[in-house]
């Protein structure tokens, strides 16, 4: 492919939740200032501090010293990029990739599966996770599973297979994270960033309690009033207890994010 400069680069990304925000905040951070991030009407990210999503409930959203701005259209996309500023637009149809063109599309919905993403959409298409097989459906994968694999791209392929069961922190698992134990409108009492102990009541669904599995600080929550169904995860504790933790991006996509670049390097030159 022809060669770029980074400042150049337009990427579009699907997704605006913690790794989706993770990708955009790396990519931003190494000088690719061109990017637009879409998703549905109401997205529903547990780690909603390190989202770039929030931006569409209030308007902008800050993570770790990046900003990104609710738009609408093409104008208000350069608008948000001459500001410095990362653009997110309700799309889930993702036709804002048609209308900006750009050489760079990332899949970081993290569905586990492909919703309809081909390599015909861009010169360059990265699928995060399992769902893409590189070479058919994307050019590029990104194993996003944590291990000795996580971070590495794959080029011919597809990413290891979902275990559902959550990365280890601290020793804990599946233990941290917290899950509908009924359908119906979560109420919460807390707030990500304070403790709590094992037993604690961090709110409940549809009057059924919900409790800490662990001791630890709240790093994600889903917001107040959110309908779940039953099992969906609702928030996660972390047992370290650190509190810069719940508003800095993590190293599982600071890992993804880097790995992102290292794809896009690799296709465009300085």
């Amino acid at each position: 492919m022809a060669d770029m400069p980074l400042k150049e680069i337009t990427v579009g990304i699907k997704g605006a939740g913690e790794m989706a925000s993770g990708v955009a905040w790396r990519l931003w951070r190494a000088n690719i200032r061109n990017i637009f991030m879409l998703e549905v009407p109401q997205p529903l990210a547990v780690r909603r501090e390190v989202s770039f999503c929030e931006a569409l409930y209030g308007g902008k959203k800050e993570v770790d010293g990046i900003t990104a701005v609710r738009t609408e259209g093409k104008e208000e996309i350069r608008r948000a990029w001459a500001q410095g500023k990362i653009a997110v637009l309700v799309d889930p149809r993702w036709e804002t990739i048609g209308a900006m063109a750009p050489p760079v599309v990332i899949d970081a919905i993290l569905a586990k599966k492909n919703l309809g993403t081909t390599m015909q959409e861009a010169p360059l298409v990265i699928g995060l996770g399992p769902g893409f097989s590189a070479g058919k459906d994307v050019h590029i994968v990104i194993e996003t599973n944590r291990g000795h694999n996580l971070g590495r791209l794959i080029l011919s392929g597809a990413a290891e297979a979902n275990t559902g069961i959550p990365g280890e922190i601290g020793g804990y698992a599946a233990e941290r994270v917290l899950r509908a134990p009924r359908g119906g409108i979560f109420r919460t009492v807390r707030h990500i960033g304070e403790m709590v102990r094992r037993d604690d009541t961090v709110g409940d669904v549809a009057g059924e309690e919900l409790r800490a599995g662990i001791d630890g600080m709240i790093r994600g929550l889903l917001k107040e009033g959110t309908e779940a169904p039953q099992g969906m995860k609702l928030g996660d504790i972390d047992p370290r207890g650190k509190r810069e933790y719940c508003f800095t991006v993590s190293d599982k996509a600071l890992a993804i994010g880097g790995a992102a670049l290292e794809a896009i390097l690799r296709t465009y030159n300085q």
